[in-house]
């Protein structure tokens, strides 16, 4: 998917960028995030697991599809990092959430 325009390098990973995806809108389709971050939806299915198994996202079924609830208070993994936590990463790239949706009766913000 890349092109002479396309930098061949980036300064956050597929990790952070399914993350920001995700955090603009919980309900959108994996495939989708796929498609704006430029990875296979396969790939993206394996990040979000790893997500979920470390503890930073947590999956849940809305009606007949997924929405995704980030922990924003994991912290950073790399040690440079580690000081902070998800949600000042995502408070720098992500505008403040501005929609609600029910989760089973506990109303969240995304």
């Amino acid at each position: 998917m890349s092109n002479e325009n396309t930098p061949s390098w980036n300064f956050l990973t597929n990790h952070s960028h399914v993350l920001i995806c995700l955090a603009r809108n919980a309900e959108q389709p994996l495939r989708e995030v796929a498609l704006s971050v430029g990875i296979t939806e396969r790939a993206v299915q394996r990040i979000v697991a790893e997500l979920e198994e470390a503890g930073y996202l947590e999956r849940m079924r809305v009606g007949r599809q997924n929405c995704y609830l980030i922990h924003t208070e994991g912290r950073l993994r790399h040690p440079l990092e580690a000081h902070r936590t998800i949600g000042a990463l995502l408070d720098v790239v992500v505008p403040r959430p501005t929609k609600r949706i029910d989760l089973g009766g506990h109303g969240s913000e995304i």
